[in-house]
């Protein structure tokens, strides 16, 4: 879905509609990694020339979401996953493209895996980092995941 545009502005339509509004674009993934881009402009800017904090929040959750939707998706048995806290540090005003990043694709596989292989619920702590145009850090994300098995219907 990812290496398809088409595909990916679909998902974003279907279950992400205010990502598709405002932007949202994954610039790079694989196993450990994963970026998301945020534009500034008039859908995305506060009242304050800056960037609305929900909007940073929002392309945060989705450079560690990406990771973790990938993880449950190749899981070998049905995993749920709800993001259960999140902490913001703002350093800076961000007044250009934003992209986060999140390097914590290998804590989320292996909160997974855990996950499955014990049967009880997993908790990880990620961050993704917002870097503004000049290459400054703008934002500080850290967001904390859940991993549970669903149980099977019978």
């Amino acid at each position: 879905m990812v290496a398809s545009p088409f595909k990916l502005k679909m998902f974003f339509l279907k279950k992400m509609p205010m990502g598709f509004i405002s932007g949202l674009r994954i610039t790079s993934i694989d196993k450990k990694h994963a970026s998301i881009s945020v534009p500034y402009n008039y859908l995305t800017q506060n009242p304050f020339r800056s960037m609305y904090f929900a909007v940073q929040s929002m392309a945060a959750e989705l450079s560690s979401g990406v990771l973790a939707i990938s993880e449950v998706m190749s899981a070998s048995k049905p995993v749920s996953m709800l993001v259960f806290d999140m902490k913001a540090q703002f350093s800076k005003k961000a007044k250009s493209k934003i992209i986060f990043t999140c390097n914590d694709g290998e804590a989320i596989a292996n909160a997974v895996q855990k996950a499955i292989e014990t049967n009880e619920g997993q908790t990880v702590t990620v961050t993704s980092t917002g870097i503004d145009a000049n290459g400054d850090i703008v934002s500080v994300f850290s967001f904390t995941w859940t991993f549970k098995t669903k149980s099977v219907k019978k």
